[in-house]
């Protein structure tokens, strides 16, 4: 008994600890996932405003051409993945991480048909043990990531678009709605969608020409909508992390109590055993 009621002790020391470290983490996630989502809200400004200008060249003028707003015959698709670059953050990861493989698997036979674009340690060692094509890939990027420390794989994924690498580019990543709730998203990137028609026009002057603004502006736009959903994604990333180390203590919290009444029934158990043998003696002398 005495055996048994160490163990016990020790477990609920341990995950006493346990809990320790699960709520500390919980409390930084959370301090972190404020930033986060104050910089995510912070970016979308720029990029409506961008889309506004885009949209009002692009509908304006029917003669315009370029490579990012023609539709082609797809041969080749690319995806740009964005994940995390460390876990402990619940279903974050695997859901979008899943949600690829399932439109991969149904709409390509070979690997040939696809290029990957991946951003987060968790994601590209996902597909490197699947043997999966990644053209480029970013780890390692902080907890507020700049538009610097994303640049060379959105700049790479909207130039091998438009150099004709292959036919369509998709994003996929966690949107943020709150603490609690992460959608899974894939979203078209390239060729861009069509603009709102419905719109209200707006009239500007382009110096030296529209054509020559709109060739500078398409790649910005899109390499913009990137870094937008890698602000979101580290938004959702704090998110999920807050909301599965919170779920890990009160767990913890459950199994703590569960051992103290078992150890305290073994303590009582003990005590009584201990109470009979003495009475037991006594009585045996008498």
């Amino acid at each position: 008994m005495a055996t048994n009621m160490r163990d016990i002790k020790r477990e609920i020391k341990s995950k006493q600890n346990t809990k320790q470290i699960t709520k500390a983490m919980e409390m930084v996630a959370a301090s972190k996932l404020r930033k986060a989502q104050g910089a995510a809200q912070a970016a979308r400004p720029y990029a409506d405003k961008l889309k506004e200008v885009v949209s009002s060249i692009a509908s304006g003028r029917n003669d315009m051409k370029h490579p990012m707003l023609e539709t082609r015959p797809v041969k080749k698709t690319g995806y740009l993945v964005i994940t995390s670059d460390r876990g402990l953050a619940g279903g974050y990861n695997a859901n979008i991480l899943r949600k690829v493989m399932n439109t991969i698997n149904a709409k390509h036979k070979s690997a040939d048909e696809y290029a990957l674009f991946v951003i987060g340690r968790k994601g590209r060692d996902f597909f490197r043990r699947r043997n999966m094509p990644i053209v480029e890939e970013v780890i390692g990027l902080s907890d507020s990531p700049t538009f610097a420390d994303v640049k060379t794989v959105a700049a790479a994924a909207v130039q091998k678009f438009a150099d004709g690498a292959y036919d369509e580019l998709y994003l996929y990543y966690n949107q943020f709605v709150n603490a609690i709730s992460q959608i899974p998203t894939e979203s078209r990137l390239l060729p861009l969608e069509a603009m709102d028609e419905g719109a209200t026009a707006i009239t500007y002057e382009y110096e030296p020409s529209a054509e020559g603004v709109l060739e500078v502006l398409l790649p910005k736009y899109a390499e913009t909508l990137i870094y937008s959903a890698v602000l979101d994604g580290k938004a959702s990333e704090f998110g999920a992390r807050m909301t599965a180390m919170g779920s890990a203590t009160k767990n913890a919290t459950k199994m703590i109590n569960g051992l103290t009444l078992t150890y305290n029934r073994a303590r009582q158990a003990a005590i009584t055993q201990e109470i009979s043998e003495i009475v037991a003696g006594a009585n045996a002398q008498s």
